[in-house]
């Protein structure tokens, strides 16, 4: 089950970016161009999904930069647990 919500929480904010790109409008209208959503697709996919999603006409503003500071840290505890994930099988399995 944890491997389950592990591979959840790595590959979901990545599938909604692609419907989105694919099916919506969004991410066209949040930025400019291509190359920037594609890397945020590929290293910081949280971080881009919450932009995506404040977005708005004029930009983002006030606070849905807390939204986007929730992507950030949603980021950071992804790479975290991956991390901490690897260095417990090197050990092979014996918690410390």
């Amino acid at each position: 089950m944890c491997c389950f919500l592990l591979i959840l929480f790595a590959l979901g904010p990545r599938f909604a970016l692609v419907v989105e790109w694919i099916f919506g409008n969004r991410i066209q209208a949040a930025w400019d161009g291509w190359w920037w959503p594609l890397l945020g697709l590929i290293f910081v996919p949280w971080t881009t999904l919450m932009y995506t999603i404040v977005w708005g006409v004029g930009g983002v503003h006030g606070a849905d930069w807390v939204v986007v500071g929730l992507g950030v840290l949603l980021d950071l505890l992804s790479y975290s647990g991956r991390f901490s994930q690897r260095a417990y099988q090197r050990r092979g399995g014996v918690p410390v």
